[in-house]
């Protein structure tokens, strides 16, 4: 006597997509869970920008219907850059600057206050599946910070932002815009790729700019040519 066997098939999972060309093949997007860290060129200001816009469209085109909680801690924020993006992605520029709730620091004691203090009740209040945290370690090479101290807090912090991901299944990209060098800085790059489970690197090569996937845990790692930042709408799928 043969049975039939109903198999309820696994939920397609939810993911912001950059739905470029070129990229999408080799990265489909951040997922819930994810603690993502973005470096290399300036261009990781425009990254940012696009996210706060995605983020907001419906699952059907790549997004996540919702608000975005953006940390800033290298005035990164990009006002005008983040309305072009939305008008080229059919929504009102206003209503999308209303769903980012910004809040900036300028030293490294406001960035951990943040983060540590602040970012689950931001989080909760707002909805938020996607938390943005600009220049991550840029406060914590502050001179006036002693070294012991700077990456003592910065490693909690860092400990902190990979288990609220993973704890709270949201989205957190963390940028890494380019420094002077300097043995404290290479360190923090270090211990936040480290902690990190997706790894991205956007970098300007002597012809283009190239996007690089250089840790995740499902993925294939790779290289795609990046869009240049005069984007239209030509650049998306």
């Amino acid at each position: 006597m043969s049975q039939n066997i109903l198999v309820k098939p696994a939920a397609k999972q939810t993911l912001l997509s950059l739905n470029m060309r070129n990229v999408n093949d080799l990265f489909p997007g951040f997922a819930p869970g994810d603690f993502a860290v973005v470096y290399g060129s300036p261009s990781v200001v425009s990254l940012t920008s696009m996210l706060c816009v995605r983020a907001q469209l419906p699952s059907q085109l790549g997004g996540l219907s919702s608000s975005v909680v953006f940390i800033d801690g290298g005035n990164t924020f990009r006002l005008y850059q983040v309305s072009r993006l939305a008008q080229l992605h059919h929504l009102d520029p206003k209503q999308a600057l209303d769903q980012i709730y910004l809040s900036r620091a300028f030293t490294a004691y406001q960035m951990t206050s943040l983060i540590m203090e602040r970012l689950k009740e931001a989080v909760e209040k707002y909805n938020a599946k996607l938390v943005i945290i600009s220049d991550i370690a840029g406060l914590f090479t502050d001179k006036d910070i002693p070294d012991e101290e700077a990456t003592q807090v910065f490693n909690q912090v860092i400990a902190y932002l990979q288990n609220f991901a993973r704890e709270k299944q949201i989205i957190l990209v963390a940028t890494s815009p380019p420094h002077q060098s300097s043995s404290r800085n290479d360190y923090l790059q270090m211990v936040t790729c480290q902690k990190a489970n997706v790894v991205l690197a956007i970098k300007q090569t002597l012809y283009d700019r190239e996007f690089t996937l250089e840790k995740h845990p499902r993925l294939m790692l790779g290289s795609a040519e990046f869009p240049s930042e005069n984007l239209t709408l030509n650049h998306f799928l």
